[in-house]
């Protein structure tokens, strides 16, 4: 065999391969839960988030690295495998604002971002991460009391714990964001100390509870009153006006008798006096006589219905003309 046979087998063998190279790294897949970095002589050039079939050039010119958009979960002071928990005391000992120990563990949401940064400006992004949040828990706890750590206090421990982790990881740039902060377990190191601090959030439940009801009571009774002053009002209001149209009414009464009293002066007064005697003597029979010496005449104002009076005979007359 020659030797131009030999280099030509060669090349042919070298032109395959580097055939069948260009062909497998000229193209890529992005999944939908991925984004692709593409480094063009190890420089990262371009971020892919689009999924789909995509085409670069071939090795060793361009090269790509595939990274998932999912969220991650930072598991801090336990590890949870098959089912099974296992636990990081010596992690998660704190100690609280008020000179107490508290163990804590909580999980931390986060996801990539910025590819290029969390491929290049850490060695380790999740080293990174575990020990910003282990700083951020540690100081947050440590400006926070056992109560609120405890009890009622968490959400905005919670809430003080992802701010702080955020702005550190932001600072430090590697590529990722954290999406949420949540507290696993907050408890005592000691069992004894536990089960006080049980008892004092008890009584701690026990005594909103007991403040709620007495708002409730407080409640009811300021609305009963409200109503009962409306009510007042109200009845107040109405007996003004009842009054003052009663005593429009009065007015306009006097002004037609003073008019009628204008008009005839005697008839008015006579009748004026007449209706004054009936109501200052109900029920009084009142007779109205002449005095002239002729015969007696009367006008009763008020007949009794059951008597009658007497009627006035001839006899009666010529007996008192006869006196």
């Amino acid at each position: 065999m020659s030797i131009r046979r030999i280099i030509a087998g060669i090349g042919i063998v070298v032109g395959s391969a580097l055939l069948l190279v260009v062909l497998f790294t000229s193209w890529y897949t992005v999944d939908e839960s991925e984004q692709a970095l593409v480094l063009t002589f190890g420089e990262a050039n371009e971020t892919i988030t689009e999924s789909g079939l995509k085409f670069k050039l071939p090795w060793p010119i361009q090269q790509v690295e595939i990274l998932s958009k999912e969220t991650f979960s930072l598991q801090f002071g336990y590890e949870e495998e098959d089912g099974e928990i296992q636990s990081f005391p010596e992690e998660t000992v704190m100690i609280t604002g008020d000179e107490n120990i508290v163990l804590t563990d909580l999980v931390v949401q986060w996801k990539i971002t910025e590819p290029r940064d969390y491929l290049f400006n850490a060695e380790d992004p999740k080293e990174v991460l575990y020990d910003a949040t282990s700083a951020s828990i540690r100081s947050i706890i440590g400006s926070s009391t056992i109560d609120d750590a405890l009890t009622s206090g968490k959400a905005e421990i919670e809430a003080d714990v992802r701010e702080l982790l955020a702005s550190l990881i932001e600072k430090y740039e590697i590529g990722v964001s954290i999406q949420a902060v949540q507290l696993q377990d907050v408890e005592l190191p000691n069992e004894e100390v536990r089960k006080a601090f049980t008892a004092v959030t008890d009584a701690r439940e026990t005594m909103i509870t007991k403040e709620n009801e007495a708002n409730k009571y407080r409640n009811q009774k300021v609305n009963e009153a409200e109503g009962e002053k409306d009510a007042i009002i109200s009845r107040a209001e109405g007996e003004r006006a009842s009054r003052i149209e009663q005593a429009r009414g009065d007015i306009a009464i006097f002004n037609e008798i003073f008019t009628e009293y204008q008009n005839n002066p005697d008839i008015t007064r006579k009748r004026l006096t007449l209706e004054t005697l009936e109501q200052v003597l109900p029920g009084t029979k009142l007779y109205i006589m002449n005095d002239d010496g002729g015969t007696m005449k009367y006008l009763p104002l008020q007949p009794d219905r059951q008597q009658q009076p007497p009627a006035v005979t001839e006899e009666s007359e010529e007996s008192a003309n006869g006196q």
